[in-house]
Parts: structure tokens; C-alpha cells; sequence
């Protein structure tokens, strides 16, 4: 069985290097482009590209799947294509390179978060469950049948990367076991069940995301700062210059916080600090505890360094970032 990998981000490389320990032979990587990365902004493979290359596997960089990617996978005699993160559509005239077709590895519970963004929409919906499905690859998007999928419990203090870590490991374990089954049953292990219940999607995540709105709750602002880590971090300003907020939390500690500051604090304020949890930010809901955060261009720190440079904070209004 002659496989084809497509993908592009660190979330990809566990199942990448599963396919690659599969009885398969994975006769290529197909990725994009080399882009700027950096500071520097010099151009780079990405994660799976040097994945690939580590292993040693041939790996296709094409800006768009035409002709001549068509004609260099087809030059490798594929049976299954196997997509995760790879970031553009399989056309009909690609797919039908494949006899097998090809699957896709999914980070939740299809058909809940169809799209690009399913983990950073767990999180910013503060959901309680998130995981991985593999499915068929079919003409409409993420709406093929499903073929095996694993939960993962969310406890409400996921960032995006912690939540990618546990997502990549978990799409590896299924896609070994899936090749596993594949190679003692051939194709019938690719027979998959239709997906069941209504769909919901999901957009690509765009800096947007992450201005933040101080008329939310405490527990909404929450969720955004955990869904943005580690792009494009939530942001707000500062008598014009923008913070990004890193870490933070919400306590019931805090729920009297706002009315101790005296008439009507606004959403936005800055009501002081506490020793153990950080800077107090007035919500439009509860306060926000502010543990870690940077001037834009500046270095993180922790709230109490970032205090020493930042002395009128207190008492002042944030508002929306750039």
C-alpha cells in the first residue's frame, strides 16, 4: 500500500511520522510552499516539510494542485491519499489519482466544527469535550463518512497549543490503527458510517479574533485569550499602545472586586492587583485576572515585572487592540 501524506503544520508531523512507521510505504509528503517565518522574515520549510526531509521522504511543495502536481503524484503509483492541516481543496481530477480515495484527519467530532479553525471554536465556546475524527475525503467540506474518532475531555483552561498537542497526538493513534486495519483488511477498512446530527462550522481564524471587548464576561475574555494562544493573541491598549494579554483567569474572589473600587467601575478598568492572582480588569461580566502580558514588540512577562514598567496602569481604561 503506497500512501500519500498532505499537510503543513506541527499539528500534522505525530501523523506524519505514524504513517511513516505503518507496514504502507509513504512514497511522499505533499506540502506548500516555502514561506517567510520570523523576525527575520526569511523563507522556510514548514513543520511537516522538515519533518519529511528528517525522515527521509520525498516531499512536494506546489502552490495549487494543477497539471504538474497531478502529473509528479501520479508519477508515485498511490493508493490513499492522508490529509491533516494541509489547507487546500483536493479537486476531483487529484483524487481520482488515488484507488483508495483518500481520508482526512479532523480535530473534533464531526459534524460539530466543520472548517478550519475547530479547536480555537471549542475553546472560545468554552465546550467541555473536543477530539479528532478521521473521515473520507468527499467533494463538500469535512462531510465525508466518518471512519474512527477519539474524544478529548476539555477541563477549561486549554490554550489553542495545548489543546493542538493533545488533538496531534490523538489523530496519530487513530491514524495508526486505521493503517493497522488497513493493511490486515484492504479496502473494507476504509468503509465508513455517515456522519449523524446537524452541522456546525467554523471560520478561519483572522488578528480580529483577538481584539478584546471589555464588555464581555470575565469568562468570554477568558476563553478568547486561551483560543488566540498562541495566534494571533488577544490584545487590547493602553493609552495607545497595545498589551497582549497571555495568561489570566477568573475567581470568585474577584466577583466583589469591581464594586470595592468604588461608583461603577467600567468595563475595561483597571481595579488594582492581588498578590497571588495578577492585575484586576473590570468586565462587562465579573473581573479578569491578568497573570502574564507584554507591551507589543516587548518581552513577556509576569504581572508583577510588568507593573515596574507600567506604573500608570492602574486605575486607567483599556480599550480594543489593534
Amino acid at each position: 500500500m503506497r500512501l500519500v501524506f498532505a499537510g503543513n503544520p506541527a499539528i500534522a508531523v505525530p501523523s506524519l511520522e505514524a504513517a511513516s512507521e505503518s507496514a504502507c510505504v509513504l512514497a511522499a509528503a505533499l506540502t506548500n510552499p516555502d514561506s517567510a517565518r520570523g523576525r527575520g522574515g526569511r523563507e522556510e520549510p514548514g513543520d511537516v516539510a522538515k519533518a519529511a526531509a528528517g525522515l527521509g521522504i520525498p516531499v512536494l511543495k506546489f502552490d495549487a494542485l494543477r497539471a504538474e502536481a497531478r502529473e509528479a503524484v501520479a508519477a508515485l503509483r498511490p493508493d490513499l491519499l492522508v490529509s491533516f492541516a494541509y489547507g487546500r481543496i483536493f479537486g476531483p481530477r487529484f483524487l481520482a489519482l488515488f484507488p483508495l480515495g483518500g481520508i482526512n484527519i479532523h480535530p473534533s467530532l464531526l459534524p460539530k466544527y466543520r472548517g478550519p479553525s475547530p479547536l480555537q471554536e471549542a475553546i472560545f465556546r468554552r465546550d467541555t469535550l473536543s477530539g479528532v475524527t478521521i473521515q473520507r475525503l468527499a467533494p463538500g467540506m469535512d462531510e465525508g463518512d466518518l471512519l474512527c474518532r477519539q474524544e478529548i475531555p476539555l477541563n477549561g483552561r486549554e490554550t489553542t497549543a495545548v489543546l493542538s498537542e493533545k488533538a496531534a497526538a490523538a489523530g496519530a493513534g487513530l491514524l495508526a490503527g486505521l493503517l493497522a486495519r488497513l493493511d490486515r483488511e484492504g479496502a473494507a477498512a476504509l468503509e465508513g458510517r455517515p456522519q449523524q446530527g446537524e452541522a456546525s462550522y467554523c471560520t478561519l481564524l483572522d488578528r480580529a479574533r483577538g481584539i478584546i471587548d471589555w464588555n464581555k464576561s470575565a469568562a468570554e475574555i477568558d476563553a478568547q485569550i486561551r483560543a488566540c494562544f498562541p495566534w494571533p493573541l488577544a490584545r487590547t491598549a493602553h493609552k495607545g499602545k497595545t498589551i497582549i494579554i497571555l495568561e489570566a483567569s477568573i475567581n470568585g474572589v474577584f466577583a466583589d472586586a469591581g464594586k470595592a473600587a468604588g461608583n461603577g467601575p467600567v468595563p475595561g478598568q483597571v481595579l488594582g492587583k492581588d498578590r497571588e492572582f495578577g492585575i484586576l480588569i473590570q468586565t462587562g461580566d465579573g473581573v479578569l485576572a491578568v497573570s502574564y502580558l507584554q507591551y507589543q514588540t516587548k518581552k513577556a512577562l509576569p504581572w508583577r515585572a510588568f507593573l515596574n514598567g507600567a506604573g500608570d496602569l492602574i486605575g486607567s481604561c483599556l480599550s480594543g487592540g489593534t
